[in-house]
């Protein structure tokens, strides 16, 4: 099984890549005076970068400013808990950039959000108040552009078959503030939008609800592989057996007191009328 390890360091060698764009592996080779096998399996996620060879990287395809977010990503490579600290040193981006080769690996998603709309159903507004609010909170540097665009476009995935999203909210999250009442409106419109998708499940858990577990930190599964939990200060990547068995435990029992179809759709119309009257 290939390891987060692995596929965050074949992540930093997509972005090597991709800065090297107007160069060919030979040039770049030469200008570093490294054997070409070196660019090679650093662009493929065959061996680990050291921080000089990224400042080397930076500087010979003419983005130097660059290096502080290579280093950034090269030093989350090794923990399952990143730091959202080092993780958003270089901005939103870069983490985006991680997580959508996950989602490319993934065909079965299993979500739980109990703070705000999920990632995945964000619209561009809703994305851009939350990435806002969370680059002020880390105080990391404002890419909230970029970061928007990259979830965007990862949202092509919910239209392509093959894939499947069950996703399960707290009707809390329906009601954060996260944003104007006239952009949450939209979101919530959004929302609503895709209760019908062959791609997409969502389910939502009532305020009184009968709880099998509390609702506590969101998290994604990733197939049976993988699952990814938030946190104020990090994220934890886990990937042992038992953790993914636990976390699916847990989304089992939110997933069993979730309402779906109609009555889902209710709840939502319940939030859209409030946020429509402040707007």
């Amino acid at each position: 099984m290939t390891t987060d390890f692995q596929q965050a360091r074949e992540a930093l060698g997509r972005r090597l890549r991709e800065l090297r764009a107007d160069k060919t592996q030979r040039e770049l080779a030469a200008l570093l005076e490294w054997p070409q096998a070196k660019v090679s399996k650093l662009e493929t996620g065959r061996q680990t970068a050291t921080p000089e060879d990224l400042i080397a990287w930076a500087k010979a395809t003419g983005h130097p400013s660059t290096t502080e977010e290579l280093v950034a990503r090269l030093q989350g490579l090794e923990t399952h808990t990143r730091s959202w600290r080092r993780q958003l040193r270089a901005g939103h981006r870069p983490v985006q950039d991680v997580l959508t080769i996950e989602y490319e690996r993934t065909t079965d998603f299993r979500v739980w959000q109990s703070a705000m709309v999920v990632g995945i159903l964000q619209t561009p507004d809703y994305a851009r108040h939350v990435f806002s609010r969370m680059a002020e909170l880390q105080q990391a540097p404002r890419d909230v552009e970029d970061a928007v665009r990259a979830r965007v476009r990862r949202q092509e995935m919910l239209y392509q078959p093959g894939r499947t999203f069950h996703i399960v909210m707290w009707e809390a999250a329906l009601h954060a503030g996260m944003a104007p009442p006239d952009v949450l409106a939209a979101q919530l419109d959004r929302l609503a939008s895709v209760i019908g998708l062959d791609t997409v499940r969502l389910g939502i858990v009532p305020f009184g609800a009968q709880l099998g577990v509390p609702p506590a930190n969101s998290f994604w599964l990733y197939d049976e592989r993988l699952v990814i939990v938030e946190d104020w200060h990090a994220e934890l990547w886990l990937d042992d057996t038992d953790s993914v068995a636990l976390y699916r435990r847990v989304w089992d029992s939110l997933d069993s007191a979730a309402v779906y179809g109609t009555h889902a759709r209710r709840l939502i119309a319940r939030a859209r009328a409030h946020f429509a009257d402040l707007a």
